[in-house]
């Protein structure tokens, strides 16, 4: 077990600076063992912070200090005090200058936090508290500084970047050289950025609204030199866009993004030098699938977004993480839509989010939008802060509309260009800005839980009038038994029998948002010619639950007819869990399964519907996942849970076998391929219906397969067969593609991970045999993020009938992975562990393994502070 817990940081206990500074100036001799670090800080008393002298407190951890000096006088080590955490120095007057002389070990750095060296690159991670691994510094995002910066590095480095504009380079000796940066804008040493190595670059250039010329750079291995074409397409499109829809101009005279193999996050937007997965930034056609794509996109959008959202207006502390991450992830969500399809981009976000968010409100790491608390703040980059705090953001703007949220976003910008501020000042520079209350809107900030509306209505045929009656509530979380009613923008309209629009009044508004206050309320329509059909929460207007009582046919209808994409997709949605829900009861009880003939007409007709959007299409078809059922479930049942989609998945395929293969053959035509929204959508319909037959194992699906995968020009097709012939193919065909498909890309690191989660994530394949062989595989690295994502990650988190199996060995394995990454990156370890979190939900044998196998974890001892919080808050019984 661990000497003592990490300590829990409070919101309330937050307090400003006693010290800012004013610049910084930081110069690296890079040496992989033994990289030396001097830092000058222009340090002065913080007039908010008080009256005196307190001591200067820096941060600093696995640093060797060298020396301290104050004003260019050596301090003695008695005039100090260092310990594991950082550095403590008595001040004299307001204020000074000081430097440090301290060393560290990049090559040793696994955590992937501060400096580390990977695969023959320095590279850095200062979000949130890794700065304080590169040198001794007050490492919190309210202490906002100027850096300039000077890397030294042998020739073997020939690229050395940092952040901001490039001002001198030359040649220290003739192995030696340096580059110094300068960035003239004030920021948190979070967004401290270095890179170093031996790296091509791809450039290009943008104009501004106002006329300046930006540089854009893309770096990375030369071998990936060519697939930077679409990062850089969009991020120039993103540019034009933050540009007319915010009115937000880039602010400096380059704009860079790296590369990087080995990298704990997706991106991160470090001031002028963004820092990404390779993941999530090198595509070509051959190489990357449409969703690959579609990702790089959003995420290039999102890092650069940031500059405003993040950068020039920053967090004054972490529990504000959302006021940034919640802000830009709305911003990139609208960049996508717009650039792809609006109907399809928002099913695929509340999708993850009812999968996994809702999960997440649910479990034992339930936390609001701004926490209150924490042990670990890389534990709170969460799906709570990113997600639902996005979703916080365009209730907003569903409130107040598009020129409303406009003239707040300009007032927040304008009003706080260069500070630190809170969730607070957000929304009331959007309540200055359009003269609106939004003081009970605050509770999404600070209330953690998933709002349930209870909704009844009735129809009185004499007087026309239809009512509707709303009730909400919030399940209790950790810490939280009562809540207060939310402010709940609910968006609906009224149908009609026949499925036309009614009109909500006079003026013939079809549409409305109904604002619920209060724990029930009551809504009436007078003028309303017949019984309507409720279309409700369109768009998903706020991240809450709707009980209402749809009956099959209702849910036709709105499938069929409703002018809301969104709605349309949901209310097949809601038919499929109604017949999943029959289905798990009928398995419980021994019944002989059947297929609901609602969901096999509904899917049906969705099929014969050519003039809608194929990719909409193509999500219509699609059944809840596992893991969604699994939420929605009070108590998880997974065997039976298992089950029933088997069951529904190959009783849909055969029933409409004949339908499936006419939209197959109608959509496989031969065309250049090309990564927009409605090719994507065809391959994306194209694809659901090739894996919807190959259920069926005919001989005849999988030879459809089998061609598409020998034929395949672009990595989307490719990627579909072989996942459905693993998924349904014997073992010597499914054998065979994966040789073959190794074989032809094992050079390319996306394409390997792309081939291993296929594996892992494969309820036929990925066994856990297979996921242990894939393990030892040459291919597979521990210390490697994304490697562990592909197998351990895509095995726990995708592959709910093989993790789930009934002896518990799914949950022992991820204890046992868990436990040796955490020595390795604590953070990719919390993350890891979070399957088992879960195990109060699961029926009473997985409930004692799972629980088990968590307990496992905390028994392994010396945990770090990540995984501490996460399994010890997870284990609580109350």
């Amino acid at each position: 077990m661990r000497d003592a817990q990490p300590s829990t940081v409070y919101l309330k206990d937050y307090r400003q600076p006693d010290y800012l500074v004013d610049s910084t100036r930081l110069r690296f001799e890079l040496e992989p063992n033994s990289t030396l670090v001097e830092s000058r800080l222009a340090v002065r008393r913080n007039p908010a912070a008080g009256e005196g002298l307190p001591p200067l407190r820096l941060d600093g951890v696995d640093l060797e200090l060298i020396s301290v000096a104050m004003d260019g006088v050596p301090l003695s080590k008695e005039e100090y005090t260092c310990h594991a955490e950082g550095l403590i120095i008595p001040v004299h007057r307001a204020e000074f200058t000081l430097e440090i002389h301290n060393r560290i070990d990049p090559e040793r750095n696994t955590s992937l936090e501060g400096l580390y060296l990977s695969n023959g690159m320095y590279c850095t991670q200062c979000e949130a508290e890794g700065f304080r691994k590169i040198t001794y510094y007050p490492d919190r995002p309210d202490v906002m500084s100027r850096f300039t910066t000077t890397i030294v590095a042998s020739k073997d480095y020939p690229v050395l970047l940092s952040n901001g504009n490039e001002i001198e380079r030359g040649e220290v000796d003739a192995d030696r050289h340096f580059v110094t940066w300068e960035d003239p804008f004030a920021k948190p040493a979070y967004l401290f950025a270095l890179v170093a190595g031996k790296l091509e670059k791809v450039e290009d250039h943008f104009t501004t609204m106002s006329g300046r010329e930006v540089t854009l750079q893309i770096f990375t291995e030369a071998k990936n030199i060519g697939k930077c074409a679409h990062a850089m397409r969009s991020l120039k499109a993103a540019m034009r866009w933050d540009e007319e829809v915010y009115g937000r101009e880039y602010d400096l005279d380059i704009f860079m993004i790296v590369a990087v193999d080995h990298f704990n996050m997706g991106a991160m937007e470090n001031k002028g030098l963004n820092i990404f997965n390779s993941a999530c930034v090198l595509a070509s056609p051959e190489t990357a699938t449409d969703a690959a794509f579609q990702r790089i996109e959003s995420i290039v959008a999102h890092e650069y977004f940031h500059n405003w959202s993040g950068n020039r207006v920053t967090c004054r502390d972490w529990f504000q993480l959302s006021l940034k991450e919640g802000f830009t992830v709305f911003r990139d969500a609208e960049f996508s839509a717009d650039m792809n399809s609006r109907a399809v981009k928002r099913i695929e976000d509340v999708s993850m989010l009812r999968t996994s968010q809702f999960a997440e409100d649910a479990g034992p790491m339930s936390h609001p939008v701004r926490p209150d608390s924490y042990m670990e703040i890389s534990n709170f980059y969460t799906l709570t802060v990113y997600e639902k705090g996005a979703e916080v953001v365009r209730m907003i703007h569903t409130l107040l509309g598009s020129e409303g949220f406009r003239r707040g976003s300009d007032l927040y910008f304008e009003r706080h260009d260069g500070c630190a501020v809170t969730c607070e000042d957000f929304v009331a520079a959007m309540e200055d800005a359009n003269g609106v209350d939004l003081k009970q809107f605050r509770r999404w900030y600070s209330q953690a839980g998933t709002p349930v509306l209870e909704i009844d209505d009735d129809y009185d045929s004499a007087g026309k009038r239809y009512t509707l009656t709303v009730r909400q509530s919030c399940p209790a979380t950790p810490g939280q038994s009562e809540k207060l009613p939310f402010h709940i923008p609910l968006k609906l309209g009224l149908l009609a029998a026949d499925g036309s629009e009614l009109a909500l009044d006079s003026e013939g508004t079809k549409e409305t948002v109904l604002e619920v206050t209060a724990a029930e309320q009551v809504f009436v329509f007078e003028n309303i010619p017949e019984r309507p059909l409720p279309s409700l929460l369109r768009g998903f207007s706020a991240p809450v639950k709707v009980r209402y009582g749809y009956t099959p046919a209702q849910l036709r209808l709105l499938m069929r007819a409703d002018t809301d994409a969104f709605n349309r997709w949901d209310a097949g949605q809601r038919l499929a869990f109604g017949a999943l829900a029959q289905l798990q009861r009928d398995y419980r009880a021994g019944t002989e399964l059947q297929l609901q003939p609602e969901l096999l007409e509904a899917y049906r007709s969705v099929l014969q519907q050519e003039d809608l959007d194929p990719a909409l299409v193509a999500e219509m078809l699609t059944l809840p996942s596992a893991q969604t059922l699994a939420e929605e479930a009070d108590i998880i049942d997974a065997e039976a849970i298992i089950a029933a989609r088997k069951f529904t998945e190959r009783a849909l395929a055969e029933a409409l076998y004949e339908e499936l293969l006419q939209t197959y053959q109608r959509l496989d035509h031969d065309k250049p391929y090309r990564p927009v929204a409605d090719d994507i959508a065809e391959r994306r319909l194209k694809n659901t219906a090739l894996a919807y037959l190959c259920i069926t194992e005919r001989e005849e699906a999988l030879q459809l397969a089998d061609s598409q995968f020998a034929s395949a020009t672009n990595m989307t097709d490719s990627a579909a067969a072989l996942a459905a012939l693993v998924n349904r193919g014997d073992d010597q065909r499914a054998s065979t593609v994966l040789h073959d498909f190794y074989e032809r890309w094992k050079e390319d690191d996306q394409v390997v991970e792309l081939w291993l989660s296929v594996q892992s994530s494969s309820p036929r394949r990925g066994t856990l045999e297979a996921v242990r062989a894939l393990m030892a595989h040459p291919a597979f690295e521990l210390t490697n993020p994304n490697r562990v994502r592909s197998v351990i990650g895509a095995f726990a988190n995708r592959n709910f009938e093989q993790f789930h199996q009934a002896d518990g060995s799914g949950f022992r394995f991820l204890a046992e992975q868990v436990i040796a990454l955490d020595k390795l990156n604590p953070q990719i370890a919390a993350r890891l562990v979070t399957p088992i979190t879960r195990w109060k939900k699961y029926t009473e044998g997985p409930r004692e393994k799972m629980h088990a196998a968590l307990q496992s974890v905390m028994d392994a001892g010396q945990l770090s502070a990540d995984l501490y919080e996460v399994v010890s808050k997870s284990l609580k019984t109350d």
